[in-house]
């Protein structure tokens, strides 16, 4: 199996796109970092000695518009802010006052969409292609089973996202560290769940805020590598899950404000973040529930993709 991957993992980093796609997702970072420098210099981040007193008064202003709003979402919202504020008050712990090398990661987790884009062409083309050029057949007269053969493929591909994922996480890092400086104390993140207020390293927060936002990446890759492994057509399975990619959270957002049953939808269990912070997407899931869903779509998309290719003739 290790050999198997480490053939595929050739087979991708042989073809000069590979290095491209790498070479803009480090491109796109630093512009990133630079055009958010340049917002930041115009932006004026003033401390102050009476923070603790500022918060109170914030409080008082958030207790108000949360009595008066009737959409349970924003009133979620304003409790969190509430919450947050008061740990601070009690703790002494100021809210920050500069922006630093923590924010610009945080902010670069945007770039996961481009990781993500990079992963579904990979992944669309790693079994196709081999129809395409008709070099198929040469890996099915080996002595290897087709799930073998198949099987690290899909692991070639989350080990290339792994890769991406790690590039923006260090190079976003290191982006940050230089043109905006480390914080100036020791970097908590405050984390909210359930209506408390817990501490966390933002190294950890970040590692957890990246590893979260892939989800929808991984997923989308996976249903590529099926309609790859499925139809033989890598156009296919980029256009359709890049249209996906883009579209899929809004059209359930939309469907989930008529139907109940939107919460059924990939797309309505991908971000799982409102689970740690905020309110899920519709209104009595749960975190047990998306996971079980996400499962089930996982569980599909590959038992479609190693059936119909281990079914299929290539004889011919």
């Amino acid at each position: 199996m290790i050999g198997l991957i480490q053939n595929e993992w050739m087979k991708i980093f042989k073809r000069p796109g590979t290095y491209v796609m790498i070479a803009i997702l480090l491109i796109a970072t630093t512009i990133f970092g630079v055009v958010l420098k340049f917002e930041q210099n115009d932006t004026n981040f003033e401390g102050t000695k009476n923070w603790e007193q500022n918060l109170k008064q914030e409080n008082v202003a958030l207790q108000r518009q949360m009595e008066g709003s009737r959409s349970p979402l924003e009133k979620q919202d304003f409790k969190k802010q509430i919450t947050i504020n008061s740990y601070r008050i009690k703790h002494h712990i100021p809210p920050e006052t500069s922006y630093h090398l923590w924010d610009f990661v945080n902010s670069a987790a945007e770039l996961i969409d481009v990781a993500g884009l990079f992963t579904i062409i990979i992944s669309a083309g790693i079994v196709a292609s081999e129809f395409t050029w008709g070099t198929i057949k040469l890996l099915l007269i080996r002595p290897i089973m087709r799930v073998k053969i198949l099987l690290s493929k899909y692991l070639t591909i989350l080990l290339y996202a792994i890769f991406l994922l790690v590039i923006l996480f260090a190079y976003s890092s290191a982006i940050g560290a230089i043109l905006f400086g480390t914080a100036d104390h020791s970097s908590i993140y405050l984390n909210y769940n359930n209506g408390i207020v817990s501490e966390q390293s933002m190294f950890v927060h970040m590692l957890i805020y990246y590893g979260l936002n892939s989800i929808n990446m991984i997923m989308l890759a996976t249903m590529a590598f099926m309609i790859s492994a499925v139809f033989r057509n890598s156009s296919l399975a980029v256009g359709l899950s890049i249209f996906l990619m883009f579209t899929g959270t809004q059209l359930t957002e939309l469907l989930s404000l008529k139907f109940s049953w939107a919460k059924y939808i990939l797309f309505a269990n991908t971000d799982l973040m409102p689970y740690f912070e905020g309110t899920p997407l519709i209104e009595g899931m749960t975190l047990s529930f998306s996971v079980v869903v996400l499962f089930a779509y996982f569980l599909l998309f590959h038992f479609l993709a190693f059936y119909v290719f281990n079914k299929r003739d290539v004889a011919a």
